[in-house]
């Protein structure tokens, strides 16, 4: 039954074949329909004749191990599993729409545009990561998006699951990808690190801003394994119209040392979304491709490739949290700011790859009129931002781990949750205001905060000094 041809009209299991929508190397889909499921489904069918390539059997039964343990907006929705024995399948949601793929006739795109639609897809490799997955072939052809506008990730043949066989590694030795994206480390046989996705995604935003793919198509080994020390032109030299910020994040995530690049898809999330708030270091100003000689040293003293174990892979995502600050810089005292420090201090220095993002809310009135000076006539924006910096002064943490944000709300509990939802935040710390008429009445914004936050929060308190 695995070589049958199926055509307009079979009934498979209960699902009648209707159209056939794609033939790929690999699978041929098929849009089909059973009564009982109310939504638009297809059905994908493998490719299995004589000659056909092995790896794409294989690449089948990876996918239909992994989508059925996937959840949630960024992915499509299972149905169901065929058998080898009969006909392998898998049914699957039918996604609207096209995906990425016909972009690339309006290449370059505006820059603002490659931004918002590189955060939508960090933010479902996220998702997929925090679901123990490693996409391994992200692509244009392999992002859709919802009606609702969220980044759907197609396509799992070549995945891996950190906790299940990983088949493609165990039968063949050639790396497998699509060649313009595979990180360097994949290319050398590691399929367990996340960040390997997030050097792809890297691909994708630099062949978007400048129209060229930043280490061509090479077809062999020999050119795959240029990218391990022969750097890309800069994306600004092949496009004047690329902020610096676009290019220190495109070339972050470029960087030859997985080690190197962000720690997490929900950091790259977050600076994709604010441009304005990336710390610019020398890759922004880079306009050359690195000195020939720089190049020979790289070729014959490789960069190392620090890479995890499938069984450190969940600890990548541990050790680089993002952890959300709500700092109170007027009803506070210098006692619980202290305090409040002492704890990010100590998150810094347990987990060094944290994200520390410095929160303020400044209180806008429901009703009047506010104006944006304050009495001495200064912005009050801009005055919030000074004193967060200086307050996160002493911090020890590593370049461009903590940014600050000055956020105008009427609801400061409310302005916090919607940046933690929002932001993807793992940890909220806040201090607690001593106890008062006024919150007794209201309540307090951090027992607000706590009640409804999406993550972990820790509450400081000042602890009252003995008598």
């Amino acid at each position: 039954m695995t070589n049958a041809r199926l055509k307009p009209g079979d009934v498979i299991d209960g699902f009648v074949i209707e159209d056939l929508a794609h033939v790929g190397g690999m699978a041929r889909i098929w849009t089909v329909s059973r009564p009982d499921i109310d939504f638009p489904i297809l059905m994908k069918v493998p490719v299995i004749g004589e000659g056909d390539d092995p790896a794409a059997i294989v690449g089948f039964e990876m996918e239909q191990m992994i989508l059925p343990r996937l959840s949630g907006p960024h992915v499509p929705r299972f149905v169901a599993n065929g058998d080898f024995a009969t006909l392998p399948y898998i049914v699957m949601e039918r996604l609207p729409g096209v995906s990425l793929y016909p972009l690339l006739e309006r290449l370059p795109l505006p820059p603002d545009e490659v931004a918002a639609i590189g955060a939508k897809v960090a933010v479902a490799l996220d998702s997929l990561h925090r679901q123990n997955v490693v996409h391994l072939d992200l692509k244009p052809s392999n992002v859709m998006f919802r009606e609702s506008g969220e980044a759907v990730l197609i396509d799992y043949g070549l995945a891996r699951h950190v906790h299940l066989p990983d088949l493609m590694d165990e039968q063949f030795r050639l790396p497998y990808g699509t060649a313009p994206y595979m990180a360097p480390e994949q290319v050398l046989g590691t399929r367990s690190d996340f960040r390997s996705d997030l050097f792809a995604l890297g691909v994708m935003l630099y062949f978007f801003s400048t129209g060229e793919r930043p280490f061509g198509d090479p077809q062999r080994m020999k050119g795959l394994k240029r990218r391990l020390w022969r750097d890309p032109q800069p994306p600004r030299a092949r496009n004047s119209a690329i902020p610096p910020a676009l290019q220190e994040v495109i070339l972050h995530c470029l960087e030859v040392n997985p080690a190197w690049r962000y720690p997490t898809a929900a950091q790259l999330a977050i600076d994709l979304q604010d441009l304005s708030a990336v710390k610019l270091t020398a890759r922004a100003e880079k306009m050359k491709r690195d000195p020939l000689g720089m190049v020979l040293k790289r070729r014959f003293n490789p960069v190392p490739i620090e890479t995890v174990r499938p069984q450190a892979a969940e600890a990548q995502l541990s050790n680089a949290p993002i952890v959300a600050v709500a700092i109170d810089l007027l009803g506070g005292t210098p006692e619980l700011a202290d305090a409040l420090r002492h704890t990010v201090a100590r998150i810094i220095e347990n987990t060094p790859d944290a994200r520390i993002a410095c929160l303020n809310v400044l209180k806008i009135n429901r009703i009047a009129i506010d104006t944006a000076l304050d009495e001495a006539g200064r912005n009050k924006h801009v005055m919030r931002l000074v004193e967060l910096r200086n307050w996160a002064s002493g911090l020890k943490a590593r370049e461009g781990a903590i940014t600050f944000h000055v956020l105008e709300a009427v609801s400061p509990a409310d302005a916090i949750l919607d940046y933690a939802r929002e932001n993807y935040v793992d940890h909220i710390v806040m201090g607690a205001r001593a106890e008062s008429s006024m919150r007794s009445m209201l309540g307090s914004v951090s027992g607000a905060v706590a009640a409804h936050a999406p993550c972990t929060v820790t509450v400081v308190r000042n602890r009252p000094r003995p008598a």
